[in-house]
This record gives C-alpha cells, structure tokens and sequence, in this order.
C-alpha cells in the first residue's frame, strides 16, 4: 500500500475546512484539521504533516505567527506551508513569502489551482527528503570506509594483546578482571566493524528469482528459541502463490530477521504478539512485520534508520540502518508505523518485475 501524503488544514471557517478536507481525500490524500493557529500549531507536533494549508485571519494565532514559529523551529522549517488569505495585496503576499510560506494564493481561488500547487508543493518536499537519504547514504558509506580502515587494525592488536596478558595472569589477582572488561569491549566494537564492513558490501549481490514467502519463513525460522522462550505468538498470513521477484535472497532474509529481531526485543509486557504478512498492492510486494511491543515515540520515528541511533525501545546498532541499505538498493522502501504502548508496524515494498 502506498503511503499517503498528509495535509493538515489550518483555517476558522468550518465549511472551507470540510470542503478542502472532503476534495483533498478524494484526491487521495491523508488529512487533519485545526480551526485557530494554537491549534495548528499543537496539530503539526502530533500529525507531522507532509504540507501545510494555512489560513491567515484567525483567532488566537494569525498565520503570520504560526509560519514563522514552524519555519523557525528545526524540526517543522522544511514542512511547506500553502498560505489561503481574503487579502489579495502584493504586501500581504509578500509578508507571508519572507516569513517562510512556500506559496501563497487569495480566496476565492478555483480548486484546480489549489490542487496543482498541492501537488507540486508535495512533490517538492518528497525530492527533498530523498536527496536527504541520498546524501547520507553517501555518508555513511564515506564514514564506513574509513571507520573499517583505521580502527580495525589497532582493535585487533588490543584485543590480541588483552587476551595474552589476561591468560598470563594467576588467578585472585584483581587486574584480570580489568583484562576482561577490556576483551569483552573490544569484542563489541569488533562486532560493530563487522556489521560496518556487512553494510558496505550490500551492494554487492547475487539475485534471483525467489518465493519470498520462503524467505519470510526462513528469517522466522532463525528465532524459533526466542519466540518460544519469550511465550510470543506468531500469527503469519502470507499471499497465496506470489509470483517470483528479482532479489538477493541471503540479505532480504537478513533484512526480515533485522526487523524480527527489533520486535522480539520490544515485547516486554503480558501481550506478546509477532505478526507478519506478506500481499501485493499497486503492483508490488509488501511485507509487514508487526509487534505489541513498547512502540517509538513520533519525534524518535525518522532517526530509527541512523546508525547507532539508541531508543528505549532499541538499543545502539547498525541492524535498521543495515535492512534500510538493503531494501533501497533492491529499489524498494520501508515505512513505520508505531504507537507508545501498542507497537510497532514496519512496511518493505519490493517491486514485482526487476527494474
């Protein structure tokens, strides 16, 4: 299922709200209104809009003051803002221009034209964030590179070293246990190098036709202990017969057990239960992987990709950052969707012919 782009509409006269709220969901978008500029504002924190349609003239907040609080504020100054205003005045197009509006257009205006600027405001923003993931892509693989070639060599000199010191010591004296901290540190960090190297070779693959349901079945397999141990319930319901897809089966399975492996980890509480499914939509197989676990709180949601990012719910690694790299360079994209308290959905979509 393709992810719809949210809108989120900011404006006092309840029937201009409801007409854009009905016409824009026709068009297929995703929607959430707000009838002052506080309410706006409060809105935007918790629906994260892919665009904004603000009114100017309202009660509490004008939307003068509400694009300049979101352009100023780091976490809202790329959200684009299509400003509705009774004022046709170059002035008043200019005032919201130079506070950060990204277009502007005077009522009444024919709903065409709002909807062509929606568009183009939105697929603005969609070129943006990718030339974001590009860049850090780019980023990683420069930072991975050098991490592999400068630390890698000396870690294993410590580690070697450690472990000759530590067996040459007679047992009772006290820096053993020193010894072993450090053996056991630098094992970590090993392992970290390791899944570095892992990342950067994920653009090498052997691909091929694959049932993917085997895949899925096959990553599912590698937790059988921890599923049972755990007591969590596994409910699968995967597509009948799919058709065979273009992929590498080693690391889409990898890729699987990252994301199975996340939602074992965040199912602590009484109700544990690990649902995976697999359909195809719009021409493409998806793949969802869903927990009752502790779920990611919205601001936490867009840094769960980054490597060693730590959360409350998943602790530092390269295992997401690992599946994202795997999933795009197979041409295809994951999603999340999560709720504190309830859990976690994650979403990949594989295309169906090989591109």
């Amino acid at each position: 299922m393709e992810k719809k782009s949210k809108i989120l509409i900011v404006d006092d006269a309840v029937d201009m709200v409801e007409l854009l709220k009905k016409r824009l969901r026709f068009e297929g978008y995703d929607t959430a209104k707000a009838y002052d500029g506080e309410e706006g504002l409060k809105q935007v924190a918790e629906y994260n809009p892919d665009l904004i349609i603000l009114d100017v003239m309202m009660p509490k907040l004008d939307g003068y003051e509400v694009c300049r609080r979101l352009k100023s504020d780091e976490n809202t100054k790329y959200i684009p803002i299509l400003m509705l205003t009774a004022k046709g005045e170059v002035e008043d197009k200019v005032k919201g221009l130079d506070i950060g509006a990204n277009d502007y257009l005077a009522k009444p205006f024919d709903y065409k034209e709002l909807s062509a600027r929606v568009r183009s405001l939105v697929a603005i923003k969609a070129a943006r964030e990718k030339l974001v993931e590009e860049e850090k892509s780019k980023a990683l693989d420069q930072m991975m590179e050098a991490v592999a070639h400068e630390i890698r060599n000396p870690l294993t000199s410590i580690g070697g070293f450690a472990r000759r010191v530590y067996e040459k010591l007679p047992e009772g004296d006290p820096n053993k246990k020193y010894m072993e901290i450090i053996i056991k540190d630098v094992a970590r960090l090993e392992n970290m190098i390791r899944g570095l190297v892992e990342l950067k070779i994920t653009t090498i693959s052997y691909r091929e036709l694959t049932n993917i349901n085997d895949v899925i079945m096959e990553a599912l397999k590698l937790f059988e202990p921890d599923l049972e141990d755990k007591g969590i319930e596994v409910k699968i319901e995967l597509v009948d017969n799919p058709p065979l897809i273009s992929v590498d089966k080693e690391q889409i399975k990898m890729a699987l057990a990252n994301l199975i492996k996340n939602s074992i980890e965040a199912m602590q509480e009484k109700l544990k239960i690990l649902k995976i499914t697999s359909h195809i939509s719009d021409g493409r197989m998806e793949i969802q992987v869903s927990d009752t676990g502790k779920g990611i709180p919205k601001d936490k949601i867009k840094n769960i990709f980054d490597p060693f990012f730590t959360s409350k719910v998943y602790g530092p690694g390269l295992g997401l950052t690992f599946t994202l790299k795997i999933i795009q360079e197979h041409r295809g994209a994951i999603s999340v969707e999560s709720e504190p308290g309830k859990g976690t959905t994650l979403t990949i979509t594989l295309p169906l012919k090989r591109p």
